[in-house]
C-alpha cells in the first residue's frame, strides 16, 4: 500500500472486497494495532473520505468531493446541517461559506479588483475601531486563490502588517484559527503542511493523528514540495524527523509514503 497511489489504494480496497466478501480493514483490524494500524486504515480511505473523517471528528472542510464523502460515509447526513448544529457565530459562518463551495475558480486576475478588495479588508479590520467580520469572509471565502494572493500583497502595503499579522491584531478563538487555515494555504499550501507536520512532531510526544492524517493525505499529491518546503522550514529532511520520532512497522509505512 504505501508504494501505491491514492487512487491505487482504494482500487485495491474494492477489489479486495469484491475477491473475499469483506473489508480490508477487517483485515487489518483482526492483525495490526495501534499506530500502524491507524495508518493502514488511513491508506484504505481516498483524500475525500480522509477529510471527511476529520471533519466528523473536528468539523472543519472545504469542497464538493468532500461533501459527497461525507453524506456517503455518515448515512445520507448533511455535512452542512452538521456544521450549523454544531458551530456557532462567525465561526459557523466561515465553515459553512467554506462548504458551500461558491468560491470562484478563475485564474485570471483584475489587479484593480485586487486592490479594491484590499482596501475593503484594510476598512474592515486596521482602519476601524472593531472588526466587520463579514467582509473578510465574503472576500476570503469567495474570491479565487489566484485574486487572494493578490489580495494580500495589495494589503502589506496599505498597513503597518500583512494579512496574516493583521487577523491575529482582528481576531481570536476558533474563527481566527479557520482564518489562518484559509489564508495559509492560500499563500503556500505545501508551507502550510510543512508547519503542521512539524509542530505534530515537535516537542515531547507525537501528534500522531496530524501525521497520519498529512503524510497519508498528500502523498501522491504533493509530497514532494511539502518535503522541500520542511527542509527550508526545519533545516532537516522530512525523513529525518519521521526516522527520529516514530519506529517499527509504523516507522516504515511513514518513510515509505514520503519517499517519492
Amino acid at each position: 500500500m504505501g508504494r501505491r497511489s491514492p487512487n491505487q489504494r482504494v482500487i485495491i480496497t474494492k477489489k479486495y472486497k469484491a475477491m473475499f466478501g469483506k473489508e480490508l480493514t477487517s483485515k487489518f483490524e483482526s492483525e495490526l494495532s495501534g499506530h500502524f494500524y491507524e495508518c493502514m486504515l488511513a491508506l484504505c480511505r481516498s483524500p475525500s473520505e480522509l477529510d471527511a473523517i476529520e471533519l466528523r471528528k473536528a468539523m472543519r472542510g472545504t469542497d464538493k468531493e468532500i461533501r459527497e464523502a461525507y453524506t456517503r460515509l455518515y448515512k445520507g447526513r448533511s455535512l452542512e446541517k452538521d456544521l450549523k448544529d454544531e458551530t456557532s457565530g462567525y465561526f459557523k459562518r466561515i465553515l459553512v461559506a467554506l462548504v458551500q463551495g461558491d468560491r470562484d475558480e478563475s485564474q485570471n486576475v483584475d489587479e484593480c479588483r485586487a486592490r479594491r478588495d484590499a482596501e475593503e479588508l484594510y476598512k474592515a479590520g486596521e482602519q476601524r475601531w472593531g472588526t466587520d467580520e463579514s467582509k473578510f469572509i465574503q472576500i476570503i471565502c469567495h474570491r479565487s486563490y489566484a485574486h487572494l494572493r493578490s489580495v494580500f500583497q495589495h494589503y502589506s502595503t496599505l498597513g503597518r502588517r500583512d494579512i496574516e499579522s493583521a487577523l491575529k491584531s482582528e481576531m481570536s478563538g476558533d474563527l481566527l484559527r479557520a482564518m489562518l487555515t484559509v489564508v495559509k494555504c492560500v499563500i503556500n499550501k505545501q508551507k502550510y503542511f510543512a508547519e503542521r507536520l512539524k509542530a505534530s512532531m515537535k516537542g515531547a510526544g507525537t501528534a500522531d493523528s496530524t501525521l497520519i492524517r498529512i503524510v497519508v493525505g498528500r502523498s501522491g499529491i504533493d509530497m514532494g514540495r511539502i518535503k522541500k518546503e520542511f527542509i527550508s522550514l526545519t533545516g532537516k529532511s522530512l525523513e529525518s524527523w519521521i526516522a527520529d520520532d516514530t519506529s517499527g512497522d509504523y516507522r516504515r509505512i511513514l518513510l515509505k509514503l514520503v519517499s517519492e
